[in-house]
């Protein structure tokens, strides 16, 4: 599997203000521009100020908190899972019957068979009208990847339907790893322009060693492969966001030299979690690029 699956419970904010594009400033501190945060909820709305753009679970927001956002200057995207269901969430029950199988890494989760026309139903009207409605600004799409669990062509076509009914409404998406649906639908149909906005990829630079929940440097052959992902989505003329999981600011530095060069926009988590990190205006601290240890 080319992806690591996001955090179970909420949500996921990748940045701080002002800049947070993998640019490199002298002197001075770098904050993320970008953020994913599923482990918060509206508890911590306070500690996402800071943050330019915010992807958070809106299944845990009101309208009213997702508009205090926005009236602050915050773009706000709403995690959605498409192709597994979890076991917390409040329509578990009516779709367990769908579900395909375990989910690695994630007892509360299991794969869901997206070819089943209820699902893509519920999915595209239902769930993602519940999440708009709030008033985000786009969708973060998780687990297109059950493609590449049960790569058939009724669960490509599944995957597609939904990800058409989201574009179809003029919503923003941005789609979560995916790499070999992605990359299948190129190849079949030459642009990517009815399906998705931009790409967040996991673990390029950063590796989740998940028997101790460590992190560490990513293979070179992994590294490469998703780096060509990325660079060929961005060729796409969409948006790339990396998410990375670190606390070496080396590694940092790397990502963010990368980034700066190919135009893409990075966050380093601290936990596999997602929460948002705790420092004294609530925003992580690194050295740019070009600061000396």
């Amino acid at each position: 599997m080319r992806k690591t699956k996001l955090t179970s419970l909420l949500c996921c904010i990748l940045c701080l203000l002002p800049s947070a594009s993998c640019g490199s400033t002298e002197n001075r501190e770098i904050k993320y521009e970008y953020g994913v945060f599923l482990g918060v909820s509206d508890e911590n709305i306070d500690d996402m100020l800071e943050y330019k753009k915010i992807v958070l679970d809106a299944q845990y927001f009101s309208a009213e908190d997702i508009q205090m956002l926005k009236n602050t200057g915050h773009t706000v995207y709403s995690y959605i899972n498409i192709g597994s269901i979890e076991d917390f969430r409040p329509y578990y029950k009516d779709h367990e019957r769908l579900t395909l199988g375990a989910y690695e890494n994630w007892e509360e989760e299991k794969w869901v068979n997206v070819s089943d026309t209820q699902w893509q139903a519920f999915v595209a009207d239902e769930l993602s009208a519940d999440i708009l409605g709030k008033g985000v600004d786009g969708l973060f799409v998780d687990n297109t990847d059950v493609y590449y669990h049960y790569p058939t062509q009724e669960i490509f076509d599944g995957v597609t339907e939904m990800l058409r009914g989201f574009k179809d409404k003029g919503t923003y998406v941005i789609i979560n790893g995916g790499d070999k649906y992605v990359t299948d639908y190129l190849n079949q149909n030459g642009t990517l322009d009815d399906i998705m906005d931009a790409v967040n990829q996991e673990t390029v630079f950063s590796k989740i060693n998940w028997e101790d929940e460590t992190f560490s440097a990513n293979d070179d052959s992994e590294k490469a492969y998703f780096k060509e992902y990325a660079e060929t989505v961005g060729n796409c003329g969409k948006d790339v966001y990396l998410l990375e999981y670190t606390k070496d600011k080396k590694l940092i530095k790397k990502i963010a030299e990368y980034c700066e060069n190919k135009g893409f926009t990075y966050y380093a988590a601290e936990t596999i979690e997602l929460e948002i990190p705790k420092t004294d205006n609530g925003a992580q601290s690194i050295k740019t690029p070009s600061e000396k240890n």
